[in-house]
């Protein structure tokens, strides 16, 4: 018998604790975004730096709101703690870029 893929174990993981499908849509969609940002690469085999990546890419390279960065990073967090059972105190430590847009008109 083969282990569930990895979005299936973060299903499992979001439904046993009583997310909102609305969540569970947007978790998968983040974490299908960092798996393709990083060219497939399993999310074990990324670490800090692989994170901060695609933060830094959503800040400055997508120039998204703060509000979608925590969004993304709330998936991310979801993901290494509790889905792969990864610490990750230097992330929930460290700050995400911000970025302000200028409307000149």
């Amino acid at each position: 018998m083969t282990p569930p893929k990895l979005l299936d174990q973060v299903r499992d993981a979001l439904r046993l604790r009583h997310y909102s499908l609305r969540t569970e849509e947007t978790y998968i969609q983040w974490i299908k975004r960092y798996i393709l940002f990083h060219h497939k690469t399993h999310p074990r085999d990324l670490g800090e730096a692989g994170i901060s990546a695609f933060l830094t890419d959503l800040a400055v390279g997508k120039n998204v709101s703060a509000s979608t960065q925590n969004q993304a990073l709330s998936a991310l967090l979801f993901l290494y703690q509790i889905v792969l059972g990864v610490k990750l105190d230097w992330l929930i430590q460290k700050r995400l870029p911000v970025t302000y847009a200028i409307d000149y008109q």
